[in-house]
């Protein structure tokens, strides 16, 4: 079931649904031949709202096989309008829960994104956290020919493929190189690598338990305060929209 939230369609799952089912998004044995790379997008407020401005994004978005409510306004826009979800499906817990699936029967992901250097130190965190996952390639973000880096993944053919790139630029190369890349699923997830490699500090669990999670990140990068500025145009917005329902 999809709830609609300004014109972006969630997919109203808890997180173990969501794992249940990007697991068998995955088996590639069951898809046909010649089918492109399903992908998951996990937008917050901010994607939401840029989806209103950028009409290609909006549509890459709306190519997902599975559109996950990443940021907890997400949850309570969809409350305000009457539809509401299930729970905040964060995209970093949702990555690493899906990689311990994977390390239990020793699958295979492949890192793209962040900075040089920082896919490897990911590398070597997510091999301390999961033995059985193989991390079987890394490429950064800094690229400018996207068909070099698409045959580095498929000579690698990952099971889970994170494309760390921000938005729009990480939903965008998943839609347009869905039917030329050999993965079994791909997943959008912003800085996540710089977390995973130490070079961000993800909140304390007090912090996102509360629900405090951008607050904190905030705090820590003021210079995050012109994106943030979204966040109340969106509540607005959803506002006006629930307003205008009745």
């Amino acid at each position: 079931m999809k709830t609609d939230v300004l014109d972006v369609k969630f997919d109203g799952l808890t997180m173990q649904q969501a794992l249940d089912r990007a697991e068998v998004l995955m088996d590639r044995s069951s898809r046909p031949e010649g089918a492109p790379v399903p992908y998951v997008v996990t937008p917050n407020p901010e994607i939401v709202w840029l989806c209103r401005k950028n009409r290609d994004l909006a549509r890459a978005v709306a190519g997902a096989a599975m559109t996950l409510p990443d940021g907890i306004g997400v949850v309570y826009g969809a409350k305000i309008l009457g539809t509401p979800l299930p729970e905040r499906v964060a995209g970093f817990d949702f990555a690493m829960g899906l990689m311990a699936r994977l390390g239990q029967r020793g699958g295979s992901v492949f890192l793209l994104g962040a900075r040089p250097g920082v896919a490897e130190k990911a590398a070597e965190e997510l091999g301390r956290l999961y033995p059985g996952l193989v991390v079987c390639g890394t490429q950064d973000g800094y690229f400018q020919d996207e068909a070099p880096v698409v045959e580095k993944i498929n000579g690698a053919s990952p099971d889970l493929l994170l494309v760390c790139l921000g938005a729009p630029k990480q939903e965008l190369f998943m839609e347009r190189n869905a039917a030329r890349l050999d993965a079994g699923l791909m997943v959008g997830l912003g800085g996540s690598l710089d977390v995973l490699a130490g070079q961000v500090r993800r909140a304390p669990e007090g912090w996102r338990r509360l629900n405090l999670e951008w607050l904190y990140r905030l705090i820590k990068q003021p210079s995050r305060i012109g994106r943030m500025m979204r966040l109340p145009l969106f509540l607005l917005a959803v506002v006006r929209r629930r307003v205008l329902k009745k």
